[in-house]
């Protein structure tokens, strides 16, 4: 008998006889029971806690189709339940497995107090609720992602009985335990690790280089993994920036049909960092980019999210955990549980262990730690960052300053993670300085990426989280403006001066390069730097002292455009660790690593950083090169 039979066979010696079982499948991570009286089974006690204990398994117990309320009958009963309060903006049914999605302002009303309002809902309609928090700003992106779960639902809910069957096949005794480098290695940029054992193949992150299009520098050496795609049994990611998911897009175009597995917040994140790559490229770099957006759709469907500290089997032999990492929203660090406690490894992904306005600080504790992998972007003897304080003050000083002699602000940012913080800090100095007035304009995928926060404010440090919840979002400040792609000349020229936000982070494209031809040869004006630029990109160019650089005019002529406007750097908003913080992430791990790899440094921090660690804690640590391999077991 196999793992699967062997459950179905526990699920029904657990369940009581006035519970009539119609059928029994596996579906993604869960396990799903239908059933033709789903009053019984909120009348038998703790049955769906018990049998999940027995089993270790997450468990849906859903209606039969067959005894479902009609849907439009069902839809106004919802909102009879529910009342107008709660704000619905949005009722979705999946009728493949007898699922109402609601979608609210206020999903705590939907909700009720200690699930009354999600009982009643599923005892007098027979569809099993989930809630889903609405953006309190709009969002096309976030729409469009939860609009095309619905529309596919048949095809998703296929693929997840596959993923199921898969994931709970009996597997045998685990070999060996290799990790292969396969990009950000000595270098920042195009992440990507594949961890084997002999019966398992999975990636950790499939990122790009977003500072070079050049084939050797800007994608992971996929072509080096010796195996097929069609043998890859997970793809899972650490968070949602174009470094470290970038490139996922391609494995589908090519021929991946396995699983991806990220944090909900990170699915919405991905599906608009990988649309702007795609428009980016052609636009910026005149090339056509490795996939399109076909591609970017084929790979939402096959996303399984994951909440934080849940444990996951993604293979019959590997269990999966994400643990907060505070770098942006939703950014995980991965625990992998190999073989029944034979190995476990943490990959850091990008992580933050001090103090940020949007996150609380990355998690120290695991169960058990032998491997670790660890970022190192700031892992050089001089990489320590000024505190708060005097990190605002510098920003602040430099604004005025600029706004004194009627010039403009250009801050390059990343859409996800620094643009938020930027918004919460300049929000705080307007609160504190009645005289602060000036507008901060917002442009390119910042509006959609600070939308996608306020739908997910449980990821958000407390106090942010708590003034979006009593509709005072800081992100919808009333000096924040909108700018429209076709107004940048005039918002510049405005008679006001002005703070204007930007992606991309590095100048590599996007609106950011936009606003530079147009304000670079104005002495008044100001770019400060506030994030990490790659030394392949225009942004550590100029930050090193370029003064003249190529481009095109609106002709599309080449023409040499002069940096005439003051250039600044502002340490201090990287969601990175600086090097104090990666020792002292390090030093409170509540398990001790027996290997340490560094990796996601620049080259020689990557080695300087391995060379400190092991002088200071006693653990073999190494920084290993791209496409160098290793055998943990």
């Amino acid at each position: 008998m196999g793992k699967l039979e062997d459950l179905e066979k526990k699920i029904r010696e657990l369940t009581p006889d006035d519970i009539k079982i119609v059928k029994i499948e596996p579906l993604g991570l869960a396990i799903a029971i239908y059933v033709k009286d789903i009053n019984a089974v909120y009348e038998s006690k703790d049955y769906i806690k018990n049998i999940a204990s027995s089993i270790r398994k997450k468990i849906l117990v859903r209606t039969d189709p067959s005894q479902l309320m009609p849907i439009e009958k069902a839809r106004e009963k919802i909102k009879e339940i529910v009342g107008e309060e709660a704000g619905i903006t949005n009722i979705w049914f999946k009728p493949s497995v007898s699922e109402v999605v609601i979608e609210a302002l206020k999903p705590g009303v939907v909700i009720g107090k200690e699930g009354s309002g999600l009982r009643r809902i599923i005892l007098e309609t027979k569809w099993s609720p989930t809630v889903l928090r609405a953006p309190t700003l709009p969002s096309k992106i976030l729409e469009g992602v939860r609009k095309s779960e619905i529309k596919y639902e048949d095809e998703i809910k296929k693929y997840l009985v596959k993923v199921g069957k898969r994931v709970n096949e009996s597997y045998g005794e685990t070999g060996w335990i290799r990790i292969s480098m396969l990009g950000a290695f000595r270098e920042v940029g195009r992440s990507c690790l594949l961890l084997q054992t002999k019966k398992s193949n999975i990636i950790i992150d499939c990122g790009i280089n977003p500072a070079s299009m050049d084939n050797e520098y800007a994608f992971p050496y996929l072509n080096f993994m010796n195996i097929p795609l069609s043998e890859i049994d997970a793809v899972v990611i650490s968070h949602a920036h174009t470094d470290h998911v970038g490139f996922l897009p391609y494995l589908f175009k090519y021929g991946y049909e396995g699983p991806v597995y990220m944090t909900t917040p990170s699915k919405e994140l991905t599906a608009l960092l990988q649309r702007d790559y795609v428009n980016i490229v052609k636009r910026y770099w005149d090339k056509d980019p490795p996939y399109d957006k076909l591609d970017i759709q084929k790979e939402l469907k096959h996303i399984i999210t994951v909440p934080y500290q849940e444990v996951v089997d993604i293979t019959p032999e590997v269990k999966l955990t994400f643990y907060n990492a505070g770098h942006v929203l939703g950014s995980a660090i991965v625990h992998l549980h190999i073989g029944e406690g034979k190995h476990n490894l943490v990959y850091s992904g990008d992580i933050k262990f001090g103090f940020t306005q949007l996150f609380e600080p990355a998690e120290v504790n695991f169960p058990r730690v032998e491997t670790l992998l660890v970022e190192s972007t700031y892992g050089g003897r001089g990489d320590i960052s000024p505190n708060k304080k005097e990190r605002d003050a510098l920003l602040k000083k430099i604004i005025m300053e600029t706004i004194e002699r009627k010039g403009s602000v250009l801050i390059p940012v990343f859409a996800v993670g620094r643009s938020q913080e930027l918004i919460l800090t300049l929000e705080d100095f307007a609160r504190k300085d009645k005289d602060w007035n000036i507008p901060v304009y917002i442009d390119g995928m910042v509006l959609e990426a600070t939308a996608i926060h306020t739908a997910y404010p449980e990821y958000l440090r407390g106090y942010v989280q708590k003034r979006i919840l009593s509709n005072d979002s800081p992100f919808e400040w009333d000096m924040i403006k909108v700018a429209n792609g076709s107004d940048r000349s005039a918002i510049v020229n405005e008679e006001d001066p002005c703070i204007i936000l930007a992606p991309s982070g590095m100048l590599t494209g996007g609106p950011s390069y936009d606003y530079l031809k147009i304000m670079a040869e104005d002495e008044r004006n100001t770019l400060i730097f506030v994030g990490y630029q790659s030394s392949l990109s225009l942004g550590a160019k100029i930050q090193k002292g370029v003064r003249e650089i190529q481009t095109t005019d609106d002709r599309g002529k080449l023409k040499t455009l002069k940096i005439n406007m003051r250039v600044e750097t502002v340490e201090g908003f990287s969601g990175h660790s600086d090097r104090k913080q990666l020792m002292s992430w390090i030093r409170n791990l509540s398990s001790k690593p027996k290997r340490i790899f560094t990796m996601h440094g620049d080259y020689n921090k990557t080695e300087e950083f391995a060379r400190d660690i092991s002088r200071r804690f006693g653990i073999t640590a190494l920084a290993p090169y791209n496409l160098e391999s290793y055998r943990l077991r």
